[in-house]
């Protein structure tokens, strides 16, 4: 029978979890809608309601994978008890209150890994350092590929030879088709399978032979779906491109703040997965709606006020470099959810406005910011880990457990 002190221990866990949802509700899944806020899209109050409703749905439907890495695939031969995952998950919050309160740039994926490793070495797990190399190669390649990308989509959305009657509806067929592919744990999936996409649940009812690889059925759904994006996306701008643009901002926000709930969502449920799933036996759901709970509250008590800020520095960039940040960042988010790799959200964004800057000139893109975050990235790593390994320490000589 659990014992007063144990229930004592999953209360702290459970409001430390919850604090972290909060704070990443409330400053993570904040910039996909500033830009349609600076263009006058959409009201900051509503933005703020939608960011919280589509946050959580994503948290709920997406961010089991995540999960599952933060809280078991770090470290191995030593399961994360309830008071290490307190230490983690308050190492994190206090690096993400930092970097909210000074203004410098604290990625959340980059605190609570750090924290995660720390807490785990303190119990005497070992490292696991095939998932370390797979982590960092994705982080190393998240500033060029961002910025890659966000280059290539300003560009397009630059070129006076293709109207924007033209590149908008085009960039909405490439959301739509991959928005057809991400896989969901609502959709009916195929047997010994728990999430689908909606492009192969609908390829299910057609039977095709695949080729190259490829199925053919699930092709045709998503080019249906890109060619649905494409037609609505068109008609808006023909009828007028100012609508047209401000409409496709809103949907881009839209799947741009799912994506932000399924792959923040592990950051503050990843640490209890052992206490939850393990020692409590409860299903994986109920943990990812704790964390769903805690982003809805922190995206409709703290996103208001982030968002008037940050949507005058989009309103600054012009929706041009706005879109061209916010598509790499869909594509990244769902690519990581797929692989189950925590990812710091801002990371993303930050990578590619500076993508977007250059499409324009230099002018615009600091290199003395770029140097400064790159530079608080790896401290907010490498500090992370020592801080988490000894605040666990400092925790589990003052209650007295072994």
């Amino acid at each position: 029978m659990a014992t007063l002190g144990f229930w004592v221990l999953v209360g702290l866990a459970t409001l430390t979890g919850l604090g972290t949802a909060w704070a990443l509700g409330a400053n993570s899944n904040s910039p996909p809608f500033a830009p349609a806020i600076g263009a006058n899209a959409i009201s900051t109050m509503r933005a703020a309601f939608l960011i919280g409703i589509l946050a959580a749905l994503g948290a709920l439907t997406q961010g089991g994978s995540i999960s599952e890495t933060v809280g078991s695939g770090l470290i191995a031969g030593e399961p994360i008890t309830s008071l290490a995952a307190t230490a983690g998950l308050l190492t994190a919050t206090a690096f993400m209150a930092f970097g909210v309160y000074s203004g410098y740039p604290v990625p959340a994926a980059f605190a609570t890994t750090g924290a995660m490793v720390g807490v785990g070495l303190s119990l005497g797990g070992a490292p696991v350092y095939d998932t370390y190399r797979e982590i960092l190669l994705f982080w190393v390649l998240v500033p060029p590929v961002s910025g890659g990308l966000a280059y290539l989509t300003a560009t397009l959305l630059r070129r006076d030879d293709i109207p924007e009657t033209v590149s908008v509806p085009a960039l909405a067929a490439v959301v739509s088709g991959i928005v057809a592919n991400v896989q969901l744990s609502v959709i009916p999936a195929a047997p010994g399978e728990t999430q689908a996409s909606l492009a192969g649940f609908l390829g299910r009812f057609v039977t095709t032979p695949a080729v190259a690889g490829l199925e053919l059925d699930v092709l045709a759904a998503t080019l249906l779906a890109a060619l649905g994006g494409f037609a609505f996306i068109r008609r808006r701008t023909l009828d007028s491109i100012d609508r047209g643009v401000k409409t496709f901002l809103v949907a881009l926000g839209s799947v741009v703040a799912f994506s932000s709930g399924g792959s923040q969502v592990g950051l503050a449920t990843g640490p209890l997965e052992n206490l939850y799933r393990v020692e409590l036996g409860l299903p994986g759901v109920a943990l990812l709606a704790i964390g769903a709970s805690g982003i809805l509250a922190g995206a409709w008590m703290g996103a208001p006020r982030l968002l008037q800020a940050t949507s005058r520095e989009y309103a600054q960039l012009g929706i041009r470099r706005s879109i061209a940040a916010l598509v790499p960042g869909f594509v990244i988010a769902q690519v990581a959810i797929a692989l189950g790799i925590p990812i710091s959200f801002n990371n993303i964004i930050i990578s590619g406005v500076i993508g977007g800057g250059l499409a324009a000139g230099s002018t615009g893109v600091s290199r003395r910011k770029i140097g400064v975050t790159l530079t608080f990235w790896v401290l907010t790593l490498g500090t992370s880990v020592g801080i988490g390994f000894g605040l666990y320490r400092v925790l589990a000589t003052a209650l007295g457990v072994t």
